[in-house]
């Protein structure tokens, strides 16, 4: 079952009344599958965050249409959406115990037990020992999996990551993606954003391929690794030619 199916979206902004539109998003198509681990992969300025916006009705494509689950209607679907942007804001006032408190409220959710689902997601995430601590002493690393529990506090069956494991240096890369393999085996779906292919070839079963506000390739990681040993090679081959320096 697709829980969420893209068709043909087209996105364009004005940055000045006086100049021309740029077109971020060109004829976006894909699937996402239920229960899956998907990456959305390609270059900075592809279009992936404008992608993810647009499923989050933050902004609306002009043209195209977005599905989600069986014609279900957006404002019951979200209930079910975890989110954690590429650039998160965090009341540094409060502690990490605090700070899930207000997001948990916000979700609205009818569950009770905000102390177990609490503890549950700060085992996950290796920040039991800092539940107490002021965001403003967490490190970068430790504001970054506060994020990830945040987004997982009301028990989302799908979860929407932009670039988490950006600006994090390489042992808080590696701990990152520890916490999202385990999350892996919790068989929800995720939907995860980045511009290295390294990070979701570990981790990604599935792969929706950007660039340049096209979509490009929507399958699985395996047989996309059989044909492409690197996205260089695939945007070869769909285009002809490599505008962008990028490197993996």
């Amino acid at each position: 079952m697709d829980i969420v199916k893209v068709s043909g979206i087209q996105k364009s902004f004005q940055p000045d009344f006086y100049k021309k539109p740029t077109q971020v998003l060109k004829n976006v198509s894909f699937v996402i599958p239920q229960g899956k681990f998907i990456g959305l992969i390609g270059p900075n300025g592809a279009g992936k965050t404008t992608t993810i916006k647009c499923l989050l009705q933050f902004i609306f494509p002009d043209k195209g249409t977005i599905q989600f689950g069986d014609n279900q209607s957006f404002i019951e679907f979200k209930k079910h959406i975890g989110y954690l942007p590429e650039r998160p804001f965090f009341q540094e006032f409060l502690t990490g115990m605090e700070f899930l408190k207000l997001h948990w409220d916000l979700s609205g959710t009818k569950k009770d037990n905000f102390e177990h689902r609490a503890a549950e997601v700060l085992e996950l995430v290796k920040l039991t020992h800092a539940k107490d601590k002021k965001l403003k002493d967490y490190s970068k690393g430790m504001l970054q999996r506060i994020g990830i529990a945040q987004s997982l506090i009301a028990f989302p069956d799908f979860l929407i990551l932009d670039e988490p494991m950006s600006g994090l240096d390489p042992d808080g890369r590696i701990l990152i993606k520890d916490i999202l393999k385990d999350l892996k085996k919790t068989h929800i779906t995720v939907l995860m954003s980045s511009h290295l292919l390294e990070d979701i070839d570990e981790l990604c079963e599935e792969l929706i391929v950007i660039h340049q506000g096209e979509c490009f390739y929507n399958g699985s990681t395996p047989e996309f690794k059989k044909n492409y040993s690197t996205l260089q090679e695939a945007y070869k081959a769909f285009k002809g030619q490599f505008e962008v320096n990028y490197n993996v």
